[in-house]
C-alpha cells in the first residue's frame, strides 16, 4: 500500500474510534447514574433506619425518665415551685406537692433529663391515688406530713405499755448504824396497759389537716406491798379497768413551702375530751382505795404545738414543741372520809427530736427522743390545798417502716423509759391505709 492509502486508512480508522466512543458514551453514563441512584437508595434506607433507631433511643430515654421520677417521688418532697418547674418542662405531671407523703406514680412525657430531686424523704401520690404516707412513714405521725385533700386516711393502731417499779420505805428513824426503829414497807407495782385506737383523718386542704382518734383501753395492775413490824403483813391487791379512753380531735395547718434545705413548719392544735373513766370517777373503800382502774384523765384538755420537718438527704430531721393545758374542776366528793374539792391537774410541756431514714421506697425507720415536764397538781383536801410533785418522762423512741402496698403500711414504734416517772415499754402497732 502506498503512502497516500496508509495515511486515508488511519484517517478512517480514526474516525471509527471516535465514532465509536461517541456511540459507547451514553451507555457508560446511563451506568455511572444508576449506580449513584442506588447508592443515594442505599443511604436514604439508612438513613431511615437511623432514624428509626434514633426514636427508640428517644422512647427508651422518656421510658427511664419516668422511671426515675416515680423512683425519685417515692423519696422525694416536692415544694410547690418543683412541681410547677417539672410540669413546664412536661414532667412530674401526676406527682402534687409536699402537702404530704407520697405514693407517686409516673409522669408525662419528659422534653428533657429529669431536675435534680429535692432532699426530702417525703412524696406524694397522684390525684386520683392520693395516699399521705411519707417515704419516711416511721417518724411519728403527729410530726408527718400531711394528708392530701380530700382524702381520708383510716389508722388502726394497738399498744402495750408496761411499767414495774419496786420501792422500799422506812418510816422511823435509826439509833445507830444498822438498828432502826419503825415500820419498813417493800412495794413492787407492775402495771400493763392494752390500747387499741381508731384513728382517721382528712385533708381538706393542700395545707391543713383534721384527725379524730377513739382510744379502747384495758388496764391491769398488780400490787404487793409487804410491811414489817412485829411481823410481816403481806397485802396482794390487783386491780382492772376497761372501757373508751378521753376522745381527740385535732388540726394540723403547714404554715410554709419546703424550699431547698429550709424547714417545713406544721402548727397544730389537740383537743382532748374527758370521756374516759377519770380519777374521781372510780369507787373507793373506806380507806380510800380505789376498787377499779382510770381509762381516762377525768379533764379536758387543749394543746397547742408547732413541729417541723427538716430534709438532709438521705434523711428528715424532725422535731416539736407542745404545751398541754388541762382544765380543772370541782370534785366536790368524799373519798374515804376526806372532801375533795376543786382539782387543777398540772399542764406538761413537751418537746422531741429525732430523725427518719429511708433505706428503700418501701422500708424506713426513725430514732428520736421524747420529754415532757409535768407541772403539778393542785387539789383542795378538806381546807388545805395540797401539791404534787412535778414529773420528768422521757422517753427513746425508735420505729420502722414497711409500705405493704400503694395504700397500706405497717408501722411498728418502740418507746424505752429513760426517766423515773417515764414507763419501762411501749409498744405500739399502726396501720394506716388511704380509703
Amino acid at each position: 500500500m502506498n503512502t497516500i492509502g496508509i495515511a486515508k486508512f488511519r484517517r478512517v480508522l480514526a474516525l471509527g474510534c471516535s465514532l465509536g466512543l461517541v456511540w459507547s458514551a451514553p451507555s457508560y453514563a446511563q451506568e455511572q447514574a444508576d449506580e449513584l441512584a442506588e447508592l443515594r437508595s442505599q443511604l436514604a434506607a439508612q438513613a431511615q433506619r437511623l432514624d428509626e433507631q434514633q426514636r427508640r433511643l428517644e422512647r427508651q430515654e422518656e421510658e427511664l425518665n419516668r422511671l426515675r421520677i416515680v423512683i425519685e417521688a417515692e423519696n422525694v418532697l416536692y415544694s410547690r415551685e418543683e412541681i410547677d418547674r417539672l410540669r413546664a418542662r412536661g414532667l412530674g405531671r401526676n406527682v402534687d406537692v409536699f402537702s404530704l407523703p407520697p405514693q407517686q406514680t409516673q409522669s408525662e412525657t419528659p422534653s428533657g433529663p429529669p431536675p435534680d430531686p429535692p432532699s426530702q424523704p417525703v412524696g406524694e401520690a397522684p390525684p386520683e391515688q392520693l395516699d399521705q404516707r411519707p417515704a419516711v412513714a416511721a417518724i411519728p405521725p403527729e410530726q408527718g406530713v400531711l394528708t392530701s385533700p380530700g382524702r381520708f386516711v383510716f389508722e388502726p393502731s394497738f399498744g402495750y405499755v408496761n411499767t414495774a417499779n419496786n420501792r422500799l420505805v422506812f418510816r422511823g428513824f435509826e439509833l445507830i448504824p444498822g438498828i432502826q426503829v419503825g415500820l419498813i414497807e417493800a412495794s413492787r407495782a407492775r402495771r400493763d396497759t392494752f390500747v387499741e385506737t381508731i384513728a382517721l383523718r382528712y385533708g381538706v386542704t393542700p395545707r391543713l389537716e383534721l384527725e379524730g382518734r377513739v382510744p379502747l383501753l384495758y388496764r391491769r395492775d398488780e400490787i404487793s406491798v409487804t410491811q414489817q413490824r412485829d411481823e410481816g403483813i403481806v397485802r396482794e391487791i390487783e386491780l382492772e379497768g376497761r372501757g373508751v379512753g378521753d376522745v381527740e380531735l385535732s388540726a394540723r395547718y403547714q404554715l410554709n413551702s419546703q424550699n431547698g434545705q429550709s424547714p417545713i413548719w406544721v402548727a397544730g392544735l389537740r383537743v382532748k375530751s374527758d370521756t374516759g373513766i377519770g380519777p374521781f370517777d372510780v369507787g373507793y373503800d373506806e380507806f380510800g382505795v380505789a376498787d377499779s382502774l382510770t381509762t381516762g384523765s377525768g379533764f379536758w384538755g387543749v394543746q397547742p404545738s408547732i413541729s417541723m420537718l427538716l430534709p438532709s438527704d438521705p434523711v428528715v430531721i424532725f422535731g416539736g414543741v407542745s404545751y398541754l393545758y388541762q382544765f380543772g374542776r370541782n370534785i366536790d366528793r368524799l373519798i374515804g372520809d376526806v372532801p375533795i374539792g376543786r382539782v387543777e391537774p398540772g399542764g406538761s410541756i413537751g418537746a422531741s427530736l429525732g430523725f427518719g431514714f429511708a433505706l428503700n421506697p418501701r422500708f424506713s425507720f426513725s430514732l428520736g427522743y421524747r420529754h415532757n415536764y409535768v407541772f403539778p397538781t393542785e387539789t383542795e383536801i378538806g381546807t388545805n390545798l395540797e401539791r404534787s410533785a412535778s414529773l420528768q418522762v422521757g422517753t427513746l423512741t425508735y420505729g420502722m417502716s414497711y409500705r405493704l402496698t400503694e395504700r397500706e403500711t405497717l408501722n411498728v414504734s418502740f418507746e424505752f423509759g429513760v426517766t423515773e416517772e417515764a414507763p419501762d415499754l411501749g409498744v405500739t402497732l399502726r396501720f394506716p391505709f388511704g380509703l
